[in-house]
């Protein structure tokens, strides 16, 4: 994965670029343009735009009230004082910057005043790193900015300094190193809630770790992603490993049963054969291969000319085919699973039969060495694991949840390029998999990560650290 846009114009159901900065993906309208009503004059008519959205009536509203001046309250026309009649209202979104304070923790100390000899001293919360000068506040902050965010800590570093705090980007470091370490109780649960689904997705992308035993500096490592399949509490987890080897995800996938679903990498048929996997690939991939072709024949698949050419007429027959599986997900996707299930065998399996039929027309007229014959190939081979999504409406067409779940991490690897250690890498992970799961459970990051960092040190038992789960956790306001 990774590619750029090979959306066609009329494609229903795109996949956003990967490596694409949101400074690089947002457009730049103006105030003007973007959000004022105003009046553009058309031929016969004049158009209006539409109004800005309102405000969030969830954000803390300060008053600010315009009075007239004193000698604007006599009517002109006779003197006498004016009377309030009503107010005009408006509103205006304010940021506060972030401010740095300290906290200061008193434990009062009693004693007998008799015998002077029972002293008591109230005990200090439990904290997340003992003896550290950090507070959950700040370690949620730092590590959402770090892991949602993708700024660097060497940035957070010249951010903390201007806010008149001075503390190495080393210290940051350290103190990210230990909250994932912290944190690894949870990551424990979360994973065998996974593992309880019945329809998983996974992927990789690289890292690069410097201090890696056996391993030069320069060498490739990866992070792994799991998502769960289901909609209803969904976990999404990272791991670190040194290969990709199929090794790997027998290991991070243990006693799973049920659907996996990938992008027909072959590490993973190993783990597929071993446990008696149901594999499921990704009909983007697929998709991918005869874009691929298209741009090899100078085509920009966003921008094709009236008349392709004849060379172009197969692949975009493919694509063709495709878009119109992907149109049913785009009217369906917001349906029960029992719903999905019969629209797609109503309106998908239709279409499927007819891209089977073109794909067995084409193969022999094909050279398999060319790109369009490599395209044919893989639509041929992994044709069973590509159909399989419409046997179950839990399934998915492709596997572009979680190639988007590697996102953040990508757009934050671009930014600080490397891991330190491998036990640095490891602690990213469960960092980004905290943050990532609490995203998908329609939870605010920071506000997710600051509980944690508050409650998990005083856990005693796994009830304990259960009710820490996204879809578990109590957020103060």
């Amino acid at each position: 994965f990774g590619r750029k846009s090979e959306k066609l114009a009329t494609e229903e159901a795109p996949q956003l670029p990967l490596f694409n900065e949101a400074e690089a993906e947002a457009a730049d309208p103006s105030e003007e343009a973007a959000e004022a009503a105003e009046e553009t004059p058309v031929t016969a008519h004049t158009r209006r735009r539409g109004h800005r959205a309102p405000l969030p009536a969830e954000l803390p509203r300060n008053e600010v009230l315009h009075d007239l001046a004193a000698d604007d309250k006599v009517c002109p026309h006779d003197g006498t004082p004016l009377e309030v009649m009503g107010e005009e209202t408006s509103e205006q979104l304010d940021l506060v910057p972030a401010q740095v304070r300290v906290l200061r923790h008193r434990r009062l100390k009693y004693a007998c005043p008799c015998c002077r000899q029972t002293v008591r001293t109230a005990p200090l919360a439990a904290q997340p790193l003992p003896k550290s000068q950090a507070s959950a506040g700040l370690l949620a902050s730092v590590a959402v900015a770090k892991y949602a965010d993708a700024l660097p800590l060497y940035r957070q570093t010249a951010q903390l300094a201007r806010l008149g705090l001075v503390v190495p980007r080393q210290t940051l470091a350290n103190w990210m190193v230990r909250c994932g370490e912290l944190v690894q109780p949870l990551i424990n649960l979360l994973r065998d809630r996974l593992l309880e689904s019945g329809y998983l997705r996974m992927d990789e992308t690289t890292v690069q770790v410097l201090k890696e035993p056996g391993k030069t500096a320069q060498s490739t490592s990866y992070l792994w992603v799991q998502q769960s399949g289901e909609r209803e509490r969904p976990v999404v987890l990272y791991d670190y490993a040194p290969t990709r080897a199929g090794e790997v995800p027998l290991n991070l996938l243990g006693d799973f049963s049920g659907y996996l679903q990938t992008d027909g990498y072959a590490g993973y048929h190993a783990v597929v054969a071993a446990r008696g996997l149901t594999p499921l690939y990704c009909f983007a991939h697929a998709r991918r291969y005869f874009i691929d072709v298209l741009k090899g024949l100078g085509l920009n698949p966003n921008q094709l000319p009236h008349k392709p050419p004849d060379k172009a007429r197969r692949p975009l027959k493919a694509v063709s085919f495709i878009r119109r599986l992907y149109a049913v997900e785009q009217r369906w996707r917001d349906a029960s699973p029992d719903v999905r299930y019969a629209a797609r065998q109503a309106e998908s399996v239709p279409v499927l039969r007819e891209l089977r039929q073109w794909l067995d027309e084409m193969r022999p007229k094909v050279v398999p060495e060319t790109p369009l014959g490599k395209a044919l190939g893989y639509l041929d081979r992994h044709w069973d694991g590509l159909i399989r999504y419409c046997e179950d409406g839990r399934l998915e067409i492709d596997n572009n949840r979680c190639e988007n779940a590697i996102r953040p991490f990508v757009t934050g690897r671009k930014n600080w390029l490397f891991s330190d250690t491998v036990h640095g890498a490891r602690a990213s992970a469960n960092l980004y998999s905290l943050l990532e799961t609490a995203k998908a459970n329609g939870l605010e990051p920071y506000a997710y990560l600051r509980g944690v960092f508050t409650r998990l040190p005083a856990a005693t038992s796994v009830g304990d650290i259960d009710a820490l789960l996204p879809w578990n956790i109590t957020l103060a306001e």
